[in-house]
């Protein structure tokens, strides 16, 4: 008989720092009047919250935990909402949520470049403040990678083909933010500095045509562009198709 109980609105996950005040909302609509009472799970234990007893629980995030609502009748039918995580980020520079924030996503920790042997993994990670929790979407070279839609990215055998500049899209029903652009160099033995120097000796004797692209992603007074990632592609393979000498850079 659980279908006497319809829930109408089921709780959200959100992404927020340390000691952020909000609330979880629960709604369900039934035969009866309805009751609620909130849970808690942390290190596998679920215990019920006393007094947490309303349709909202106003929460002050201090720790990571999962949380379900159980919403009960007169008649004794029972349904508990989806269980949702509230992630808690203890170490959040100054500044940031911005003062305003409304839950838009706020990346807080941004890739890496890496170099990286043929067969050996590439792992990135992102992390991004939200309300609701975002969901990432990585691209590589300007182009989405569908089986990429973690906080972490995982390659569990690198190839050639997975070089490329990387970037993540946090999202959420407030809007979007991107992470740093960063290459990712695969097989490719020389530290930059001997890469640097091996363009030095080879550039002045070159005898074709060479392009510099620079893509500019980061300002200091803007957000992160997105533009310039796919636009360097772009152009690069287009100059290439015309016999230069491509050297592509970012920031």
């Amino acid at each position: 008989f659980s279908a006497a109980i319809t829930i109408t609105e089921q709780p959200v996950s959100v992404s927020v720092p340390v000691g952020y005040s909000f609330t979880l909302r629960c709604r369900a609509e039934g035969r009866t009047s309805l009751r609620y009472q909130w849970f808690c799970q942390q290190r596998s234990a679920c215990c019920q919250i006393p007094g947490a007893t309303k349709q909202d629980l106003p929460i002050t995030a201090q720790q990571t935990q999962l949380y379900t609502c159980r919403i009960n009748d007169l008649y004794r039918n029972v349904v508990f909402s989806d269980w949702v995580k509230v992630e808690v980020h203890q170490c959040v520079a100054r500044g940031l949520p911005p003062r305003l924030w409304r839950g838009e996503p706020v990346i807080i920790l941004n890739p890496t470049e890496q170099r990286v042997e043929v067969g050996k993994p590439i792992q990135l990670q992102c992390a991004a403040m939200g309300f609701p929790a975002p969901s990432y979407q990585w691209y590589r070279n300007g182009n989405p990678l569908e089986q990429q839609k973690k906080k972490n990215l995982w390659i569990t055998h690198a190839k050639v083909s997975d070089s490329g500049t990387y970037l993540c899209c946090a999202s959420n029903s407030h809007g979007e933010h991107w992470t740093n652009a960063v290459d990712i160099h695969i097989g490719e033995t020389l530290p930059p500095a001997e890469h640097l120097q091996l363009c030095c000796l080879v550039f002045p004797l070159a005898t074709g045509k060479i392009a510099l692209l620079v893509g500019n992603n980061r300002y200091q007074h803007h957000p992160n562009l997105m533009a310039p990632v796919t636009d360097v592609f772009e152009l690069s393979l287009l100059l290439e198709q015309l016999d230069f000498q491509v050297v592509s850079l970012l920031d």
